[in-house]
Parts: structure tokens; C-alpha cells; sequence
């Protein structure tokens, strides 16, 4: 396990490096952030462009640049932000936790959710109850999910008045952003756990275990489930990381004060290092839940675990 690990851990190096290095050049194909900053500020001079670009260090060569940009990532020090000034540090220790509490959530639910339906529609199939599962499940995969949230926000915040249409403030403004993503991935979900479980219901130890007179949540839950889950946890680490850099849209149209808004507003004010500091560390999440994905294998199927 150990040599497995430094393994993973050196290819996520080399991931991590891959990643900010092609994000360091692309955002700065983006347009001048001296230019920006000085939009409606009337007559500037080249000098006072070049001073501008020298006290935001974007002067040096772009290796230069990306040499303190990896320097300063060691200590957890992304520099200032362009548009202020603030530390980008103290930028995502504030949206960082909102982003993974509104990611959680929702793949808590999803999952919740997903797992008993799958498997019902799976032992179901072709009745009723599969038929109603996979209707509803189609008919959520249709739903864009920034028209979904436009719809929940005029439903129950501006009809109803129930819930607040945006921002971070108390259990219930969790509500609407959570459900809205929740919805399209539990469509998601419902489809590969019913997939997954009826090649595994047609193996012959599950026969043997229902022969045995085991009970048939048992042989569902504890034979069968596990069984399929190595598809299933690889799906759900790889939703789970494409729901980290895909939730910008419900974040800007609920307002959400996560890593998604961070993000947003960097790409429209050119500033370098709050973006490379958000997809640097966005990286290194998605990287980190590939590495429990694979960790989980082994906990899940021993014979993973012996190889």
C-alpha cells in the first residue's frame, strides 16, 4: 500500500504541474489586467501601464511568474488579488468550504437517493415500479440545470416565498441549489445502479445466497451491492470531482459564495492569481478523490487488495 501510494502521490505531482502550467498560459491570452484596471480612468500613458504591470508582478517572464506562482504554493501563498488586493489565500479559505459543504450535500443526497430506486427497479424489471423508476429518472436527465434553478427560484422564492433565492445563510438556502443538482445526477445514478445490479443479480452466488434462506435485503445489500460497487464508487469519485468544477452555473445563479463565483469574477477582471489559485486547488480535490476512489477498491474487494 505504501509503494502504491508514493506512486499515486508522484503522479498527482506531475498532474498538478501539467494542470497550472497549461492554466498559466491560457488566462494570460486573455487580455492585458492593466487594461482592465484602468478602464474609465481616461488618458493613461504606457508608463503608467508599465508601472501598473510592475507593481502586479506581470512585467517578470511568464517562467519567472511561474516559478513564484509554485514557490509560493508550497505555503499555501497565491499572492494578491488583482481587483483589491486581498490575499487570494483568505479568498478561498472563505469559498472553499461553501463549495465542498453545497458538493457534499448534494452527492449525499444523490446517493441516498439513487441506490434503493436503482436496485428496486432492478428486482422490478419490467413492472411497474421499474418502468415509473426509469420514466422519472429520463425526465430528470431533461432538465438543464440552470433552467431547473430558475424554475425552483421562481417557484418558491418568488411565488411561494418559502425559501431564500440566494446567498449562504442557514440550512434552508441550502435547499434549492442541493436539489437542482441533485435532481440531474440522481437521474444519473438511478440508471447505472439498475445496470450494475442486474448483470450481478444473474451470478450464480447470488443464487446460491438466496438458497441458503438468506433474507433478501441481505442478498441485496451485502452480496449484490457490493459486488457491483467498484463501477459504482469509480462513477461517484468521478461525478463527485466533475460536480466540484461544473457547479459555477448553480453557484452564479443562486448566488452561492463558493470556489464557481471566485472563479467567475477572476475570468472577468483578468486576475491571474485568484483563477490559477482556484483551478490549482479545484486539481488537487479532484486528484485527491481519485485517490480514495482507488483506496476504496481495495477496502471493497480483497482481491484488488491482494494485487
Amino acid at each position: 500500500m505504501a509503494n502504491f501510494l508514493i506512486k499515486r502521490f508522484l503522479q498527482a505531482i506531475f498532474v498538478l504541474l501539467a494542470v497550472t502550467l497549461i492554466v498559466a498560459f491560457a488566462i494570460r491570452l486573455t487580455g492585458d489586467p492593466a487594461l482592465m484596471l484602468t478602464q474609465g480612468a481616461g488618458s493613461v500613458t504606457e508608463a503608467d501601464l508599465m508601472m501598473i504591470r510592475e507593481a502586479l508582478g506581470i512585467n517578470k517572464p511568464f517562467f519567472i511568474q511561474y516559478y513564484e506562482f509554485l514557490k509560493g504554493l508550497f505555503v499555501f501563498d497565491f499572492g494578491r488579488s488583482f481587483m483589491g488586493g486581498t490575499p487570494v489565500a483568505d479568498l478561498i479559505s472563505k469559498s472553499l468550504p461553501a463549495t465542498l459543504m453545497l458538493a457534499a450535500s448534494v452527492m449525499f443526497v444523490s446517493i441516498v437517493i439513487s441506490i434503493p430506486l436503482g436496485i428496486k427497479a432492478a428486482v422490478s424489471k419490467g413492472k411497474w415500479a421499474d418502468q415509473t423508476i426509469r420514466i422519472l429518472s429520463l425526465i430528470g436527465l431533461s432538465f438543464p440545470n440552470f433552467w431547473l434553478a430558475l424554475m425552483l427560484v421562481l417557484v418558491f422564492s418568488i411565488g411561494l416565498q418559502w425559501l431564500p433565492p440566494s446567498g449562504m445563510d442557514g440550512f434552508t438556502s441550502f435547499l434549492m441549489p442541493a436539489f437542482t443538482m441533485a435532481i440531474i445526477l440522481t437521474a444519473t445514478n438511478v440508471r447505472l445502479v439498475r445496470s450494475s445490479m442486474l448483470e450481478t443479480l444473474q451470478a450464480q452466488y447470488i443464487m446460491v445466497a438466496r438458497a441458503k434462506g438468506l433474507s433478501e435485503n441481505t442478498v441485496l445489500y451485502k452480496h449484490a451491492l457490493r459486488n457491483c460497487a467498484i463501477p459504482l464508487i469509480t462513477y461517484f469519485g468521478l461525478q463527485f470531482g466533475g460536480l466540484l468544477g461544473g457547479i459555477v452555473v448553480i453557484e452564479r445563479v443562486f448566488n452561492w459564495p463558493g470556489l464557481g463565483t471566485l472563479a467567475f469574477d477572476a475570468v472577468s477582471g483578468r486576475d491571474y492569481p485568484v483563477l490559477q489559485a482556484v483551478i490549482t486547488i479545484l486539481s488537487m480535490l479532484i486528484v485527491g478523490v481519485n485517490l480514495l476512489v482507488d483506496i476504496a477498491y481495495g477496502l471493497i474487494d480483497p482481491r484488488i487488495r491482494t494485487e
